[in-house]
């Protein structure tokens, strides 16, 4: 690359120096900020990269950054560039025709100017950019309106991804509103149709604080006066319901997964850090994406995992008949009767699962 180039010549390296001045300091940050949240912002809330259309997202919001950023740097580090001090025409008789620059001891050649600021006659000198601390001319010319163009184009690009996460939490929030619910209870309503599905119990669960039009369930949040209806603890409540119809039913959700928790058996020390770069890239990437705390564990522990992903679990650690609610890093350690799990073959060895097998040691 040219820029590269440039900042890699001995008599070129002052070039660098360009970056301290608040113009770059600026535009370099407000490239970083857009560029970084919207691409988290892509990963996380609005577009999986499990999908063909979030992954062609990801690398364009990338090829975006990418090429904003080589524009930019060419634009400053390649300069404008620059009439050679004392510059004279090849012929005597030109001179006449040419302004002579006191500064640069020399002759301006054609659509040359001198800038006060660079302190050099420019070769076609546009103007000079705060924002790349340099001159805009015959050299970065191209760079500087490639910058120009892809800039908003990236910014546009950008904006639609922001603008996007906030319609689709925006869409979330009423969805819940307008049932009565709110998104904790939305997944308590969820696991209840689970567990009368899985056991079969022929139960009918009826959500109680639903009140059966959606004007009336706004109106239980939005309100002229600004404040919510009710005092926050007796609710109204569906005819065929009572004030504890959801709290038996967490109840219940508490006692099954009592009954589904798998025990682990710890087998590496974790310190509760929330992105733990030593346990490898991919858990470090994967970190779940919440304020749950994670449980730092010690070798030898017990862990009771209730639910998880390929790379996290989610349970309490079992401590001295106490229990400690918290993500943990999922690594299972792959045996040869791991067919039996549904959660298997990890990146490498965290937990493990303590089997109880007819015959067999536990290990």
């Amino acid at each position: 690359m040219n820029f590269l180039t440039a900042l890699v010549t001995f008599e070129n390296l002052h070039e660098v120096r360009r970056l301290c001045h608040w113009g770059p300091v600026i535009a370099l940050t407000v490239i970083a900020v857009c560029s970084s949240m919207a691409i988290l912002d892509s990963i996380i809330w609005y577009w999986p990269l499990d999908t063909t259309g979030g992954s062609f997202n990801f690398i364009m919001l990338i090829n975006w950054s990418v090429l904003i950023l080589y524009n930019y740097f060419n634009a400053m580090f390649v300069g404008p560039g620059y009439i050679p001090l004392g510059w004279k025409p090849e012929k005597e008789e030109d001179t006449k025709y040419l302004q002579f620059c006191r500064m640069c001891q020399g002759y301006k050649a054609p659509r040359s100017h001198h800038c006060r600021k660079c302190n050099r006659c420019v070769m076609k000198m546009d103007h000079h950019c705060p924002w790349i601390n340099n001159c805009c001319g015959h050299q970065n010319h191209a760079y500087f309106t490639s910058f120009l163009l892809l800039a908003p184009l990236g910014c546009s690009h950008a904006a639609f991804i922001f603008i996007m996460t906030m319609y689709t939490q925006l869409y979330e929030r009423m969805k819940v509103i307008l049932r009565n619910k709110t998104s904790v209870e939305a997944w308590i309503e969820e696991k209840a149709k689970d567990r009368i599905q899985y056991y079969q119990t022929g139960e009918e669960f009826i959500f109680p604080y639903d009140l059966g039009r959606r004007w009336e369930n706004f109106k239980q949040v939005f309100t002229w006066s600004g404040s919510p209806e009710g005092d926050g603890i007796q609710w109204p409540i569906h005819a065929k319901c009572h004030q504890h119809t959801l709290t038996i039913e967490q109840l219940k959700q508490k006692a099954d997964k009592r009954v589904r928790s798998i025990q682990y058996r710890v087998v590496e020390d974790y310190n509760g850090a929330c992105c733990p770069l030593s346990k490898g890239l991919n858990t470090f990437f994967r970190t779940p994406c919440t304020e749950e705390p994670r449980i730092g564990l010690h070798k030898g522990e017990t862990i009771l995992a209730t639910r998880g992903t390929k790379w996290w679990m989610y349970g309490d650690k079992v401590l001295d008949d106490e229990q400690t609610k918290g993500m943990a890093p999922n690594m299972e350690e792959y045996q040869v009767y791991s067919k039996l799990s549904h959660l298997c073959t990890f990146f490498q060895p965290f937990c493990r699962r303590e089997w109880k097998l007819p015959n067999r040691a536990v290990t």
